[in-house]
């Protein structure tokens, strides 16, 4: 028998940017939204849904759909600032905003475990007479392939020397040569020596002295093991407002919700979509992610940096006993310090590549390495620095040095076998210039931003310094608009329905998905480095675009058959579903930009474009992307239930059709819709039961 599902005027918002939202969960909501629903269920053959009316009004009504299992014991905690972070970047800020009221630091693990405590080479700033602002600006740009925004660069350019006073100030240590001076190294990409650093291990000292400064601070409370679900957002108007975050503790599996006046997301990088990243493992794009399914504009994610050097296991003496999760980093700063690139023939390449040699920027000798790699079916080349006097070295590199004799190298008298590996994303959630996002509410600094100051590529060292003066000028317009905003309303956290912890769903079902969920992630993973790697081309984008929605489907539907619900939260499942929005917002993102600029490098449009110079806005492409596809007239039946089911994560408050019909075994076989530009109103579905 057929059924018709009739569904009035409900409108379905298409995917952006070529990332369909998982419907797993989210937390948006409309602050002038009702409902008015009417549904009755019978046995299968009677299946009736009256209508789903467009909502008007404010009243939130929460539905009574098939899950019945949810876990509503959770608590709220209110603040005026929320940081989801801690690294660099959310410790400065919450410094300062403490200073005005009551912060909350959320950390996915412990505090120091950042992509800031794995920074070795140090920070850039214009600290030496012969060196100037303007020499860094230029330096930057050039290394940005012309892709940075001139305003930004120089307000971090002229800003950033007196952020690294004030870390010394708070008792950050840096290395001083001979003449009682700051040390300044030079790395890739320079002109001038202007790296401060604390020997090879600068991002550790950093995140040590303000770590320090965070305990003794009675206005902020830091909270380690919780990892941030998901905004919770409002729509308001044509603006959305950001209230707070969902978290979970990984500990205890309970769930924990911040309200607050103002959210600074500084939750980092992406570099665990590739299987090699030097990133830490806590680095699964959330925070680009969450933005994302919060509607904020994401843009450049197709410059993905893969830093040059990083240990490769393989060519060392002893290997590992186990694959490391993340890759180990040998510093910019060991080529800035006279480091010298050899293949396995031990022959100098890159002077064959660019002029400056092993001191051209990062996304020229990544390449350079690979095409080294490719050509002669090698699995690493050399980096050498054992011309270099012993006791320099050790001073130098200590932290490298000990690594490295960890598997029987001597760097003081051997060559040091290194790889590219994912670094750094230069893309993310678009921020004005004082760290501003187009939600309300929320800002963003470090990894997680895109200021414009990184442009195609970035600048050796220049990373700790954007988030260090971005999240000084977030301080203000924070602390205004926490001011602004009142006094908390409690009631606001009865807005959004409680994320569930699946405990009913048993050990054994859990233990599956999490086994599932890690073969899916690897699966992914390995699609990114074979088909979106360091030289791309339409192809191979398109194999991986495909590749990936079928991965994507394949595993949430797997979770729904073992019983996962839209509102159930894992960390295993949540860092999935954010890897798959990152690895998508790259792809559609590389698919988009027709030329070779910095770090995206494709062999379809091997030159630059100067019409092209301009910042990607992923935003803007899903419009055009998305028109073409409803033009077809039709969405297959897969297609019709991923959207109904993203319409249902994003607007909890309908009994969604997926559950229906996945509970009563219907099928769906017809629909028929019109499409008004991003979205579709669906007219008419039609459902066979399957059981019958």
């Amino acid at each position: 028998m057929t059924t018709s599902i009739a569904s009035g005027s409900a409108n379905l918002q298409l995917p952006e940017a070529g990332c369909w939202q998982p419907s797993l969960f989210s937390r948006v909501i409309s602050k002038n939204f009702s409902q008015n629903l009417s549904w009755s269920r019978g046995v299968c053959k009677n299946l009736q849904i009256k209508s789903y009316r467009h909502p008007i009004g404010r009243t939130r009504i929460t539905s009574q759909t098939i899950i019945a299992s949810s876990i509503r014991d959770n608590s709220t905690k209110y603040f005026d600032f929320a940081v989801i972070g801690s690294g660099v970047a959310g410790l400065r800020y919450a410094l300062e905003v403490a200073k005005h009221g009551t912060v909350a630091v959320i950390t996915k693990a412990e505090p120091h475990e950042s992509n800031t405590n794995y920074a070795q080479g140090g920070v850039s700033a214009v600290l030496c007479p012969t060196d100037s602002v303007e020499n860094h600006v230029q330096d930057t740009i050039v290394a940005g392939a012309y892709l940075c925004d001139e305003e930004t660069v120089r307000v971090v350019c002229t800003e950033g020397p007196e952020r690294i006073r004030e870390l010394i100030a708070m008792g950050a240590s840096f290395d001083h040569g001979e003449d009682g001076n700051l040390h300044l190294a030079r790395e890739g990409g320079h002109s001038h020596h202007r790296i401060v650093h604390a020997a090879d291990m600068t991002g550790r000292e950093i995140e040590r002295a303000l770590l320090k400064a965070i305990e003794s601070d009675p206005n902020i409370s830091v909270f380690k093991h919780h990892f941030a679900i998901d905004l919770l957002t409002s729509q308001d108007g044509s603006e959305m407002v950001c209230h707070g975050v969902d978290t979970i503790n990984t500990k205890t599996l309970k769930v924990l919700r911040f309200i607050s006046k103002v959210t600074l997301l500084a939750s980092g990088g992406a570099g665990h979509i590739y299987p090699s990243t030097t990133n830490p493992p806590v680095a699964t794009g959330d925070g680009i992610a969450m933005a994302h399914r919060a509607q904020a504009v994401i843009s450049n994610m197709e410059f993905v940096q893969f830093h040059p050097t990083a240990l490769a296991d393989v060519g060392l003496p002893i290997k590992p006993l186990k694959a490391r999760e993340n890759a180990f980093l040998i510093t910019e700063a060991v080529r800035g310090d006279g480091g010298l690139l050899y293949n396995l023939d031990m022959e100098r390449f890159m002077p064959m590549y660019d002029e400056r040699a092993e001191l051209a920027p990062r996304d020229v000798v990544a390449r350079s390495i690979d095409d080294q790699l490719k050509k002669r079916n090698e699995k690493h080349v050399l980096l050498d620095i054992s011309h270099k006097g012993r006791d320099k070295i050790l001073s130098h590199f200590p932290n490298i040095a000990a690594e490295c004799l960890k598997y029987g190298l001597d760097i003081t008298r051997d060559p040091i076998p290194v790889v590219p590996a994912a670094h750094y994303m230069c893309g993310g959630v678009r921020a004005g210039l004082q760290g501003e996002t187009n939600v309300r509410g929320l800002y963003v600094a470090g990894e997680v931003a895109c200021t414009g100051l990184h442009g195609a590529n970035r600048l050796a060292s220049n990373s700790l310094l954007e988030a260090l003066v971005f999240a000084r000028r977030a301080v203000r317009p924070s602390i205004d608009h926490m001011k602004g905003s009142g006094h908390i309303d409690h009631t606001v956290s009865r807005w959004w329905d409680p994320p569930v912890v699946p405990m009913q769903l048993g050990s054994t079902v859990l233990d599956k998905i999490i086994r599932r969920t890690k073969e899916v992630r690897k699966e992914l993973k390995l699609i990114m480095w074979e088909y979106v790697g360091i030289v791309r081309s339409t192809t191979r984008l398109m194999t991986a675009e495909k590749r990936i929605g079928e991965l994507e489907l394949e595993w949430e539907a797997y979770l729904f058959q073992q019983g996962w619900e839209p509102t159930m939260v894992g960390l295993e499942a949540c860092e999935m579903r954010n890897l798959f929005c990152c690895a998508k917002l790259v792809v559609s993102s590389a698919l988009t930009r027709h030329e070779s600029r910095g770090l995206h490098y494709t062999v379809d449009f091997p030159h630059v474009d100067e019409q092209s110079r301009s910042s990607h806005v992923n935003a803007q492409q899903a419009k055009e992307t998305w028109r073409a596809a409803s033009r077809s007239g039709h969405f297959s039946s897969t297609q019709v239930l991923y959207l109904f089911r993203r319409f249902q994560a994003q607007h909890r408050r309908f009994p969604t059709l997926f559950n229906i019909i996945t509970h009563l075994h219907y099928k769906v076989v017809a629909v028929d819709f019109v499409v008004v530009d991003v979205y579709v109103v669906v007219v008419d579905v039609v459902v066979v039961d399957a059981s019958c």
